[in-house]
């Protein structure tokens, strides 16, 4: 388990500016992501599909890609 984000003030730092250096580092870390992917129940097929279909589509990309190449 992560421990919880923190930042700490330094003297005289401006809120604002504290502020945005804790939302880089939570973006950072990917607590966000990671609490949105843990939000609701994901089945496991649902996974294995999600991550097949993801596949797919990155191959798909990469045989685009190499066939635009060869006309050139």
């Amino acid at each position: 388990m992560r421990s919880i984000a923190y930042i700490k003030l330094d003297d005289g730092e401006n809120l604002e500016r504290a502020i945005k250096r804790f939302k880089r580092m939570v973006e950072k870390e990917g607590i966000i992501r990671e609490w949105k992917k843990r939000e609701y129940f994901e089945k496991p097929s649902t996974i294995r599909n999600r991550k097949k279909k993801s596949l797919e589509r990155k191959i798909a990309k990469k045989v685009r890609k190499m066939q635009a190449s060869k006309n050139y």
